[in-house]
């Protein structure tokens, strides 16, 4: 009797030991795989579906939850440089839950086509997303778009090119604009120009944990505590990309991409909310006075110690504030 029990012990022991061993195993030798079943997780527990629609040749990648119509806009958020559709997934945790929400790999990023710089400047992106847009039916109605960043800059554009696809518009701390205090990554970008070096160091693209490390301390005001293993998997992901992010930065930053949101704000005619981090070091607060100097009517919303990336220091407030500013929105319209 001893015996038989001893042995179920040791087979059961063994079965539940064998799940810990893999998640260590896998956090130890393959870091950058684990953290993206933990998206793969989260997006199933926060119900997103990732999908896949085809243009073509060219296939866009999104995630979305819910179905159109009701007495909310549909959300299409865009995320910004070298991010994903998952970077949304903590803004999504804090949405109503009967919100439809579209999630999209901006071109060349994740599981978005990759194909040349003619995509990859603010206006070829906003042409894809329009593509994109129209690919899934999401222009059946106005729908509210969302951007932070680089995407910020591109949902600009999308307002001022297309104007009859959306009911209303957000900005995230974005891109594309002269601002009268630059930023800490401005002026190295500033330094690296004057001394012609094209090939330097960008912050935003790092290639060891040390200048990874350096990056999430620029982009946020309160940086996440990581573990060190957490570091190598976010690094593991990113290098393999690091080429395209480079191709892609060097476009973006070119004469015709550079102040692209600032040479549409005129055109820009729906409804709009600027939000931005009061610490940002990436693009300086300073950018939301040019957007309301420009446009007076618009709603700006500034977070104190907050930074860059909005969406992962404070998902909660920023998910309020869009809820609240699309909701009184739609409460006018309608």
């Amino acid at each position: 009797m001893e015996l038989s029990l001893a042995k179920t012990l040791m087979v059961t022991g063994g079965v539940l030991l064998l799940p810990v061993l893999a998640f260590a195993t896998s956090l130890m030798f393959w870091p950058g795989v684990l953290l993206k079943a933990y998206n793969w997780y989260w997006r199933r527990r926060l119900g997103m579906v990732v999908r896949h629609t085809q243009i073509g040749s060219y296939c866009f990648c999104y995630s979305t939850r819910g179905t159109p119509g009701g007495d909310m806009p549909s959300l299409l958020l865009l995320h910004g440089f070298s991010a994903t559709k998952d970077m949304w997934l903590p803004v999504i945790n804090y949405l109503p839950r009967n919100q439809h929400v579209v999630c999209v790999d901006m071109p060349g990023h994740e599981g978005t086509s990759r194909t040349g710089p003619e995509d990859y400047s603010i206006l070829g992106q906003a042409s894809r997303v329009h593509q994109f847009v129209r690919s899934i039916g999401l222009d059946k109605a106005p729908f509210h778009l969302v951007g932070t960043s680089m995407g910020g800059n591109v949902a600009g554009v999308y307002g001022a090119h297309y104007p009859s696809d959306l009911c209303s518009l957000t900005l995230v701390c974005p891109a594309g604009l002269i601002y009268p205090t630059e930023s800490k990554f401005i002026n190295h970008l500033r330094e690296l120009e004057r001394n012609n070096k094209r090939d330097g160091s960008i912050p935003l693209i790092p290639n060891s944990l040390q200048e990874l490390d350096t990056m999430l301390k620029l982009c946020c005001h309160n940086p996440p505590h990581l573990s060190r293993q957490v570091l190598r998997g976010l690094l593991a992901n990113r290098i393999p990309n690091n080429d395209f992010y480079k191709e892609l930065f060097m476009e973006i930053i070119e004469e015709k991409s550079r102040h692209s949101l600032q040479e549409h704000l005129h055109l820009i005619t729906v409804p709009l909310q600027v939000i931005w981090g009061k610490n940002d070091q990436v693009l300086d607060v300073s950018g939301a006075t040019v957007i309301q100097t420009a446009l007076p009517h618009c709603q700006v919303d500034t977070l104190d110690d907050c930074g860059h990336s909005i969406a992962l220091e404070r998902p909660r407030k920023l998910a309020k504030l869009l809820t609240d500013f699309v909701h009184s929105k739609a409460k006018k319209q309608a």
